[in-house]
C-alpha cells in the first residue's frame, strides 16, 4: 500500500508540475522536422506494442482481487517508467547511425556538386552578429546584376548548406551566398570545405556562444576559418568597427578589404549619416575618394556596417558604387533585424526578436532613444555568455537605465545584474520587472500601452505576446 502511495504522490506532482507550466505557457513546443515525426511515431509504436505485450502476459489480473490488482499496477507503472526512458533513449540510439550516415552523403554530394561547378563565385559571411542582414543586403544588391543563391533562413549549418546546393544551386547561377553558423572549433572550415568561397566577410565578433565555445580564443579562431580557407587569389573583408576583426585584419595575408561606420579610415567608410526612425542616409566613400549617396529603407544605424560589408563585396565583383546606390534602394524594411508597426492602442512597436547578442541590444535600445514619449524594453535575459554574462548583463542594465522609464525581463537568469546596472544610472527598482508568462508581461504592459509609448520587444519573448501586442484593441487580450 505504502509503495502504491508513494508511486501515486508521484504521478500526482508530476502531473501538477506539467499543467502549471501549461499554465505558465513555458512548454515549448516541438519543431517537427522528418527526423523528429520519425522518432516520435516509433516511439509511439513501441510503446503500444509494449502495452499490448505486458496486459496479454498478465490478462488473468483482470479477475484476481482488488488488492492483487493494486500490486499489479504498482509493478505496471514502476516497470513503464523505467521503461520508457530506456525505450526513447534505444530508439535515439539506433537511428543515430542512420542519421549520420544520411549527413555524411548529404555532404558528400553536396561537395561533389560544388566542385563541378567550376565558374560559380561563392561568398561566405560569418561572424558572432550581422551575418543574415549583411547576406541579405548582399543578395538584394547583387540580384539588381547577376543570377544569385543564397542560403535561406536559419540554413547556416553544414547539413543546411548541403541541402541548399543539392535542392536549389542550378546551373544558371552565377553567385551563391553562403551564410556560416559554428557553435564549436572546426565549424567554419567544415562549412568552407562544402561551399569552397572565394570571397568571405568577417562581420564582427563578440562573446555570443562562449558557452559553447568554451573561450574567447575559441571564438575568433572559428571565424577566422572562413579567412584561413579562402585560397590564394582569394578576397577577405572585415568590419572595422569590431577590435576582433581589426586583429584579425592586420594578421591577413590574402588581398583583404576593411570598412567602417565610424571612422573615416580602411578602404571604405561611412560620412554624412543621418537616421530617421525608418531609413538611414549616409555618403559611402572609398580610399580612392570615390563617392556616392546612399539611401536604405531600413531602421537601426548598426545597420551601416553591414550595408558598407556588402557594398566592398559588390565592388570587388564588379559593381560600381552608383550602381549599388541604386541597387541599395530595393532593400526592404523587414530585411533588417528591427521592425516598427502600431500595436493595442496605437502602441509605437519596434520589434527585434528574431535573436539577440550584447552588441544588437545596446543597438536597439541606441534606436530606441529616437523616440519621443515613453519607452519600454521587454527581454529575456542573454544566453551562452559564460562567465561574461555578469558584467554583460550589467552594462545592458546601465543602457537599459538611460534610455527607458520601464523594463520587462522575460526570465530570470540575469535579472539582478540588469537591475543593478539600470539603478546605477537612474532608474527605480520598482520600473524593472520579471514576468515569465504572456498574460502576466501583457498586464504590466497594459497602463503603457497608448501612442505616446513606444516598446522595444528584443529577442525572443513568448510568441504569444507579440500576436496579442500586434491586435488593435482589448478584445484579443491573453
Amino acid at each position: 500500500i505504502l509503495g502504491i502511495i508513494l508511486e501515486v504522490t508521484f504521478y500526482l506532482i508530476d502531473s501538477l508540475k506539467f499543467i502549471q507550466n501549461v499554465h505558465r505557457k513555458t512548454i515549448k513546443k516541438p519543431i517537427w522536422t522528418s527526423k523528429s515525426i520519425i522518432l516520435f511515431s516509433t516511439s509511439i509504436l513501441a510503446l503500444l506494442i509494449y502495452l499490448i505485450l505486458f496486459l496479454s502476459l498478465f490478462k488473468p489480473i483482470l479477475y484476481c482481487s482488488p488488492k492483487d490488482f493494486l500490486s499489479f499496477m504498482l509493478i505496471f507503472a514502476l516497470i513503464f517508467s523505467i521503461f520508457i526512458p530506456i525505450m526513447v533513449s534505444l530508439i535515439v540510439f539506433i537511428f543515430q547511425p542512420v542519421t549520420i550516415y544520411i549527413r555524411k552523403r548529404t555532404i558528400k554530394k553536396a561537395i561533389y556538386k560544388r566542385k563541378r561547378m567550376k565558374d560559380l563565385l561563392v561568398i561566405g559571411i560569418t561572424g558572432s552578429y550581422g551575418k543574415t542582414s549583411t547576406k541579405e543586403f548582399l543578395y538584394t544588391i547583387l540580384s539588381s546584376k547577376y543570377k544569385v543563391l543564397k542560403t535561406e533562413k536559419n540554413q547556416n549549418s553544414e547539413f543546411g548548406i548541403s541541402r541548399t546546393i543539392l535542392n536549389k544551386l542550378k546551373p544558371e547561377h552565377q553567385i551563391f551566398i553562403a551564410e556560416m553558423g559554428a557553435y564549436c572549433r572546426g565549424g567554419v572550415k567544415l562549412l568552407c570545405e562544402i561551399a569552397q568561397p572565394k570571397i568571405g566577410i568577417l562581420t564582427g565578433i563578440n562573446q555570443q556562444h562562449l558557452s559553447t565555445f568554451g573561450s574567447q580564443e575559441n571564438i575568433i579562431k572559428t571565424k577566422y576559418e572562413l579567412i584561413q580557407s579562402l585560397p590564394s587569389n582569394g578576397i577577405s573583408i572585415f568590419n572595422g568597427d569590431n577590435k576582433y576583426c581589426q586583429n584579425l585584419y592586420q594578421k591577413t595575408n590574402l588581398k583583404k578589404l576593411i570598412v567602417s561606420s565610424k571612422k573615416r579610415e580602411g578602404d571604405l567608410w561611412a560620412e554624412n549619416i543621418k537616421v530617421e526612425k525608418e531609413s538611414l542616409t549616409f555618403d559611402v566613400v572609398s580610399k580612392n575618394s570615390q563617392r556616392a549617396e546612399f539611401k536604405v529603407n531600413i531602421a537601426g544605424k548598426h545597420n551601416i556596417a553591414d550595408i558598407l560589408l556588402a557594398t566592398a563585396c559588390a565592388q570587388q565583383i564588379g559593381m560600381s558604387l552608383p550602381e549599388i546606390s541604386q541597387a541599395c534602394l530595393r532593400i526592404k524594411n523587414d530585411q533588417g533585424a528591427i521592425l516598427n508597426y502600431k500595436g493595442i492602442n496605437g502602441v509605437n512597436i519596434v520589434e527585434s526578436s528574431y535573436s539577440s547578442n550584447p552588441e544588437g541590444v545596446m543597438a536597439d535600445l541606441d534606436y530606441l532613444n529616437l523616440s519621443s514619449g515613453k519607452k519600454i524594453i521587454i527581454m529575456p535575459c542573454l544566453i551562452e555568455l559564460n562567465g561574461a554574462s555578469p558584467q554583460i548583463h550589467f552594462q545592458i542594465g546601465k543602457k537599459i537605465g538611460s534610455i527607458c522609464d520601464f523594463a520587462i525581463i522575460t526570465t530570470r537568469d540575469m535579472i539582478k545584474e540588469i537591475k543593478r546596472g539600470a539603478q546605477e544610472t537612474g532608474l527605480n527598482k520598482e520600473n524593472i520587472v520579471l514576468a515569465e508568462r504572456t498574460v502576466d508581461i501583457f498586464n504590466k504592459i497594459k497602463p503603457f500601452l497608448n501612442e505616446n509609448t513606444t516598446i522595444l520587444i528584443e529577442g525572443r519573448v513568448p510568441k504569444e505576446f507579440i500576436q496579442i501586442i500586434k491586435k488593435k484593441n482589448y478584445a484579443n487580450k491573453p
